[in-house]
């Protein structure tokens, strides 16, 4: 599978797309709330195609009528995403996992709904997408290739509509290559990456580095009148920042995940729990972009034939040492970032040993696959 993503012109047409957006989050909200009355009634999960039927006869009342805006299949992608939104959320409470339950978000927020196999038709010769009987006109970056699957429209916080084609198309399986190895630990200061070899990679701080500009939109933005133009205006200057920042990053982990990849055969990284560092480091977990980068990488990895191992996150690689294999008896506080070895003597810089720990053990596990 394959998706490609496109922008579409601003144009006054667009209002339909961001109403039939609006009929999306209203339906959410009602299914929800049958959801939450269903188990309070009769203390059952309420199954998807039991939800289906009864919005099909809720489509006959004129207090429904939004129903319609959005077709059948549509209505039933919003089903969809409900149920596995439960489905997840009862599969973490038996596995004792923290989650939350669906809940209800408000319809200016809603940001998409999906259509599978009607209510859409592709003109590429006229960069043309017809959604709803609606033609629309978008920037074309590409060709679409394979059989399209689903057709997804998605509004940001800005108000720009972006249309996401999935395909059946599939890329040429690429074989794993030989060549060098290198073990990454992830960093909190000036570097996000590293590394075993020495090649560490510098963090641009792409949110902190717009601090100011964030907070005197912000400043701004709360002066102004609730449900004012000027209150509206200030709010999109703040989302403009913002995506600003949000480009610039994933723009980063695009070109530094094919730099490394391009370099090396085999990269071996740390299963890092995400949560638990978002407590502590939580201005600079949104700021690197971690999870984003690793699922970069992975993708990139995969089509140019480097090898990505994933060392269980419970593993020591702070502690142990790299030269002898000593497990200090101390237990180091995130605050030490240098300590020596009680065997062999060597000394250490903590992140530079996690990293050569880390090849260490992600060779382990390659070489034993």
């Amino acid at each position: 599978m394959k998706t490609f993503c496109f922008k579409l012109y601003r144009a006054k047409r667009n209002k339909k797309l961001n109403q039939q957006i609006n009929a999306a989050g209203l339906i959410w909200n009602h299914c929800l709330t049958l959801h939450k009355r269903y188990f309070r009634l009769f203390g059952k999960y309420l199954q998807k195609p039991v939800l289906q039927k009864h919005l099909t006869k809720l489509k006959r009342l004129k207090n429904f009528s939004y129903l319609k805006e959005i077709g059948a299949q549509a209505v039933q992608d919003v089903t969809d995403r409900i149920d596995r939104a439960y489905r997840l959320f009862f599969n973490n409470f038996k596995r004792k996992i923290k989650c939350s339950p669906p809940k209800f978000k408000r319809v200016k927020k809603y940001k998409s709904f999906t259509l599978k196999q009607t209510g859409w038709k592709i003109e590429a010769w006229h960069n043309t997408i017809i959604i709803n009987k609606q033609a629309y006109r978008y920037f074309k970056s590409r060709e679409v290739v394979g059989k399209v699957k689903t057709v997804t429209v998605k509004r940001d916080s800005v108000g720009d509509i972006f249309i996401f084609v999935v395909t059946d198309y599939e890329e040429n399986e690429v074989l794993a290559r030989t060549g060098q190895s290198v073990g990454y630990d992830f960093g909190f200061k000036e570097k996000i990456l590293v590394a075993s070899d020495g090649k560490d990679i510098l963090a641009p701080s792409f949110l902190l580095s717009n601090i100011k500009a964030l907070k005197r939109a912000s400043k701004t933005l709360s002066k102004k009148k609730d449900k004012s133009k000027n209150r509206e205006r200030a709010r999109l200057e703040l989302a403009r920042i913002y995506r600003r920042a949000e480009n610039r990053r994933k723009d980063f982990h695009w070109k530094l995940a094919k730099h490394l990849c391009s370099e090396y055969a085999l990269i071996c990284v740390e299963d890092l729990s995400l949560k638990g560092l978002q407590r502590g480091h939580g201005k600079k977990m949104q700021d690197y972009g971690f999870g984003m980068f690793l699922k970069i990488l992975q993708y990139v990895s995969g089509r140019m034939g480097t090898t990505i191992i994933q060392v269980d996150k419970f593993y020591p690689s702070s502690q142990l040492c790299s030269e002898c294999g000593e497990k200090n008896p101390e237990t180091k506080d995130l605050s030490v970032r240098e300590w020596t070895c009680p065997k062999c003597g060597t000394h250490h810089d903590r992140d530079k040993n996690a990293a050569k720990n880390i090849l260490n053990e992600g060779t382990r596990i390659f070489l034993s696959a």
